[in-house]
């Protein structure tokens, strides 16, 4: 276990620049966790984590010092707690943080049920896609949002590492070949069926499109199904972390009444 004071310290400076630059994230391929929350889900389902830094009044917290215990002290910073708060991104400095190498995908199973993102912008709404997923094979296209950043992170709440990620997909190509069901949530048009109506009991590919632009059209063509969300009154449509996390619920809700 280190105690650290000095902002010249190598350790802060990897830990601060991994904390604010994507690029450089992306180019040590390692992502931060900025929080317990997240390192306590990290640690629940991967073991210790490359490094640890936690904030030297907070280490006599109950809750740090059970993590801390898990880890082996060669990776445990203490920092004090201004150097915390330089690295840190949340508006209330965390009082830990972890650094972990970006888990790399697997192979997306044949057969295995998907959900697919294209092209969604926001961070917030790509980590509330995760963490409503329930359904473990994760394809974002290449313009979605980056998955392994803070703010994604963040709004999955650990969610992360639960699912198999893969990032960078040629989603239309991916569906053109898909064997199971595909499902394309659209506001409106011809010939589009009701949610509710589909059976989503077997292998299903959901795809969800950009906030404002939604699906594109080849991927919406290549569907097995186009639906919508009945909405009430005069209200256009949900926004897509809403719209998706209805069809995954009655996905989850349709395959536990089968059992």
């Amino acid at each position: 276990m280190k105690a650290i004071s000095s902002r010249d310290n190598a350790y802060v400076k990897q830990l601060v620049a991994l904390a604010h630059s994507s690029r450089e994230r992306r180019k040590q391929s390692l992502t931060v966790l900025d929080g317990i929350h997240l390192v306590r889900a990290y640690m629940d389902a991967q073991g210790a984590p490359q490094s640890v830094a936690v904030a030297e009044s907070a280490r006599a917290r109950d809750e740090v010092r059970t993590l801390l215990d898990r880890c082996p002290a060669q990776i445990i910073n203490v920092l004090a707690d201004n150097l915390m708060a330089a690295a840190s991104g949340l508006d209330s400095p965390a009082f830990m943080m972890a650094t972990v190498a970006t888990p790399q995908p697997r192979v997306t199973p044949a057969g295995a049920s998907v959900l697919i993102l294209e092209d969604i912008q926001d961070p917030g709404n790509v980590g509330s896609l995760l963490r409503s997923a329930g359904i473990r094979e994760i394809l974002l296209s290449k313009s979605t949002a980056f998955a392994w950043s803070p703010k994604v992170l963040r709004a999955a709440q650990g969610a992360h590492f639960q699912l198999n990620l893969v990032e960078g997909v040629d989603v239309l190509a991916f569906i053109k070949n898909y064997t199971g069901q595909s499902l394309a949530l659209v506001a409106h048009g011809e010939g589009i069926g009701n949610l509710f109506d589909i059976d989503l009991t077997g292998a299903i590919a959901i795809m969800v499109g950009n906030e404002g632009a939604g699906l594109s059209a080849e991927l919406v063509t290549a569907a097995t199904h186009r639906v919508t969300i009945p909405m009430p009154g005069k209200i256009e449509s949900l926004n897509a972390a809403a719209a998706g996390a209805i069809c995954l619920f009655e996905c989850v809700r349709q395959r536990a009444a089968r059992k």
